[in-house]
């Protein structure tokens, strides 16, 4: 269980109030950025810089984003240039339909995973169908970072989508909302219409892999999250725990 870091999008990466330093607090080892705290750059140096900057807090990085992708393939292939030189297996993204050419190409040659995030009503891949059906005839590494709590917003069942989505599951948001509807409130995972145990038993069952990105992303209170954050993060070992159990 990692984090996305944009729940901690109020403060910056580094001192003893940073971004890294609250997830070092919080005990996880694998996070999932967003390009304010990890801006993408072809600069070895600077990867260098936050490699040591995760090994200190013994972490890892299991994705970033969410990026866009569109029919500038040279634009694209920089983001997977750093994803690879930076080890990130996993790049969570919102790619135009005319990128997808063009993706194939890059996930053949880096080996790196796209994971397309859902946004809720409005958005492209809004249903479960908007999503299969953007994936079929490409590459098995273009895949999917299912934002359970949009996915409720598009008054879609988080199991099921865990389930149709299956062993193209690349990353997972887990959030929450109050009511299935576009306008809503976000809440401590579980309150609303996240199915917790429900969701770890379907994980399981598609075989989630071990390198996914599986990120609690809370975007609720931005200014003083970490009690929230650390509710769900109880709420989610202990779903995690009853899902093994059964």
């Amino acid at each position: 269980m990692g984090i996305q870091s944009y729940s901690l999008r109020a403060f910056g990466i580094d001192g003893k109030e940073g971004a890294l330093q609250k997830i070092d607090d919080l005990g996880l080892h694998w996070v999932e950025f967003f390009g304010r705290h990890y801006p993408i750059t072809p600069d070895k140096v600077k990867i260098a810089e936050m490699n040591a900057k995760l090994a200190k807090h013994d972490m890892s990085v299991s994705s970033h984003g969410v990026n866009g992708f569109g029919n500038n393939h040279e634009a694209n292939e920089k983001i997977f240039q750093f994803a690879k030189l930076a080890g990130i297996p996993n790049i969570s993204a919102d790619p135009r339909p005319d990128s997808f050419e063009s993706l194939d190409k890059l996930v053949e040659k880096y080996n790196v995973r796209i994971a397309i995030h859902n946004h809720g009503p409005g958005h492209r891949y809004n249903k479960i169908e908007d999503c299969l059906k953007a994936v079929k005839g490409h590459d098995k590494r273009i895949g999917f970072c299912a934002d359970l709590g949009h996915f409720i917003r598009s008054a879609e069942d988080p199991v099921e989508v865990v389930n149709r989505l299956g062993d193209r599951l690349y990353g997972i948001h887990l959030k929450d909302f109050a009511e299935q509807k576009q306008r809503t409130k976000g809440v401590i995972i579980g309150k609303g219409h996240l199915d917790v145990v429900g969701v770890f038993k379907a994980l399981k069952k598609v075989g989630f892999p071990a390198d996914g990105a599986l990120s609690l992303e809370y975007e609720e209170n931005a200014a003083n999250p970490i009690p929230d954050i650390k509710e769900c993060l109880a709420i989610a070992a202990e779903g995690a725990q009853k899902a093994l159990r059964g």
